[in-house]
C-alpha cells in the first residue's frame, strides 16, 4: 500500500517506495511551492496523467548525469561549434513548458497539465526552476526546465523541433552548472537519449545522499545567465 497524503502530510521514507511500480512512494497532496520543495529535498518528484491524483516517485536506480561525464559526440560538437542555435537562461519558462508539453509521437497526451504549467511557474517566479532556450533566429526550437534547490538540478522535460537542439540545451545547461561547482543533474528515469549524453544509473540511496548534501550549499540567485566564455 502507498500513502495517501493530505494536507501537510510529510512524504514517507523513500525506502517504502514500491518496486513495482518502480519507485512510487506517496499518492495524493498537492503541487503547492513548499510541496514541491519538500519533494525533491527528498529525492521525490511529482509524474501523474491528467484524471489521476498527483502520484510521487523515487525510482531505484535513479537516472543521473554527472556534470564530468557528460558525452558530446563528434558531431554534437560541431554544432555546438558552427551550429544555427543561440542558447539563452530564463526567458521564456513558460514557452518551454509549453514545448514540452507538445504530443509526442510514441505518446498520447501529455503530462503537463496546466496545473503543472501553474505550478512550476510558481517555483520559477521564487527562483526556484529555470530553463534553457534554444532558438534559431527568432524561433523557439528546443530547450528544457527543471528545478533547482541549492547546488542540485534536477531535469524535468526536454523538447527539440530542429536536430539535436535539446541536446545542445543539456550540454549548455551542463557545462553552466558545472562552472557553479553544481556536480550532476537528476534525469529521473532511463532514456537512450539521456544515455547517449552520458547519463547513467546509480542507486537510490546514492542519489538521497548527494541530494541532502547539495541542496545545503547556497543558491545560484535568479534569473540565471549563461557566463559568456560557457
Amino acid at each position: 500500500m502507498i500513502r495517501w497524503l493530505t494536507g501537510d502530510d510529510p512524504f514517507p521514507p523513500v525506502e517504502q517506495a514500491l518496486i513495482d511500480p518502480n519507485g512510487l512512494v506517496a499518492a495524493g497532496g498537492d503541487l503547492s511551492p513548499a510541496r514541491l520543495v519538500a519533494a525533491y529535498a527528498r529525492g521525490i518528484f511529482p509524474w501523474f496523467n491528467e484524471d489521476d491524483p498527483v502520484l510521487w516517485w523515487s525510482p531505484d536506480p535513479r537516472m543521473v548525469l554527472f556534470l564530468d561525464e557528460v558525452r558530446i559526440t563528434r558531431s554534437l560538437g560541431k554544432v555546438l561549434r558552427n551550429g544555427p542555435f543561440r542558447v539563452t537562461l530564463d526567458t521564456a519558462f513558460r514557452d518551454v513548458m509549453l514545448g514540452c508539453a507538445e504530443p509526442r509521437p510514441d505518446q498520447e497526451g501529455t503530462w503537463i497539465t496546466e496545473e503543472m504549467l501553474d505550478a512550476y511557474g510558481a517555483l520559477a517566479a521564487r527562483g526556484l526552476a529555470h530553463s534553457v532556450e534554444v532558438w534559431e533566429g527568432p524561433e523557439l526550437v528546443g530547450g528544457l526546465y527543471g528545478v533547482a534547490l541549492g547546488r542540485m538540478f534536477y531535469g524535468e522535460s526536454m523538447f527539440s523541433r530542429r536536430s539535436n537542439a535539446s541536446k545542445v540545451a543539456l550540454v549548455r545547461l551542463a557545462g553552466q552548472l558545472a562552472r557553479w561547482r553544481f556536480e550532476l543533474v537528476d534525469c529521473q528515469m532511463s532514456t537512450d537519449h539521456l544515455a547517449s549524453l552520458g547519463a547513467r544509473g546509480i542507486p537510490r540511496r546514492d542519489f538521497v545522499a548527494r541530494v541532502d548534501r547539495l541542496v545545503r550549499l547556497d543558491p545560484v540567485p535568479g534569473p540565471w545567465r549563461f557566463d559568456e566564455y560557457n
